[in-house]
């Protein structure tokens, strides 16, 4: 009998999910298949999470929170450019997968790739600096000292649009991401699906980077069957969404009403994998509270 192998056939890999620093199965059993491009060739199946699989991820989000806001702002620029080390690491399977799952050539798979690691080196920069630019003291008409700094909000989920292109939506991903943990907070993302065969590497970037279990989980799975428990859910601060669906913001902001939580809207642009939109101070500061002290000062 001849084996797969001699038949240029493959097993397609199983990729997991990424909760709480481990790659855990979906609950629920299910999967779907991710193909190679212009082909009904299998590359690999994906979990198909569910709501306990994004209830678990919150959880661990929630234990993660205020170790993640504990560690200093150098710490914390340390982890974001050992995601970038460990993304080179990765390089050639990631650029593999691209090309695979979308056909784009060598090349645009190697400049996304690029923009992956710019972006865990930005936002690695501002850690210790965004503070400084954000806050201020305050001018007061009184015997007090005023200042005003910004603190991260908490819990984040992350949502993105499912129609964007392999290239564009990694690069997205990676600098969404990379802004949210930037100021403290933590992150659950729903993986689009030009994207989420990636889940992989980019688990395996974050679980190799120092950084701790729960500051980051990704899911992968149907948009339409999680967003009802993404934007409602009472544990989560805020909600991102990245895409150009105004019908799906305005469902995160009434499901998000009740807990008041803060929907963060970025829309897509012609291009969609812009450099200039990827990488701003203003992405992290969507993602920030601000505190307002007051200190007496005289006699």
């Amino acid at each position: 009998m001849a084996s797969l192998v001699s038949q240029g056939e493959r097993v397609p890999k199983t990729l997991k999910l990424f909760i709480g620093g481990e790659f855990p199965r979906t609950e629920s059993g299910r999967s779907f298949p991710v193909y190679d491009q212009d082909s009904k060739k299998v590359f690999a199946q994906l979990c198909q999470a569910s709501r306990k699989d994004f209830r678990n991820a919150i959880a661990a989000s929630l234990k993660a929170c205020e170790q993640w806001q504990q560690r200093t702002a150098y710490n914390r620029a340390q982890i974001l450019y050992r995601m970038a080390e460990m993304t080179e690491g990765h390089r050639e399977d990631m650029v593999s997968v691209l090309k695979s799952t979308s056909g784009v050539n060598a090349q645009t798979a190697e400049n996304s790739i690029d923009q992956v690691v710019d972006a865990f080196v930005y936002y690695a920069g501002f850690c210790d600096k965004y503070s400084q630019l954000s806050g201020c003291v305050n001018p007061v008409n009184g015997p007090h000292h005023a200042f005003t700094t910004p603190e991260p909000v908490g819990c984040v989920d992350c949502l993105f649009d499912d129609d964007m292109g392999a290239a564009a939506a990694l690069p997205l991903v990676a600098s969404t991401l990379a802004s949210i943990i930037t100021s403290g907070s933590v992150v659950t993302a729903l993986l689009p699906t030009a994207a989420a065969a990636q889940i992989a590497s980019l688990g395996e970037i974050f679980a190799t980077s120092d950084l701790p279990k729960g500051v980051v989980n990704l899911l992968t799975g149907n948009r339409s069957e999680l967003i009802d428990h993404m934007a409602s859910h009472m544990e989560v601060q805020s909600v991102c969404y990245v895409g150009s669906d105004r019908a799906v913001k305005e469902k995160l902001k009434t499901l998000g009403a009740e807990n008041m939580k803060r929907v963060v809207w970025r829309e897509l642009h012609a291009n969609a994998a812009d450099t200039n939109e990827n990488l701003r101070l203003e992405n992290i500061l969507s993602f920030v509270e601000y505190k307002t002290v007051w200190h007496p000062v005289g006699n």
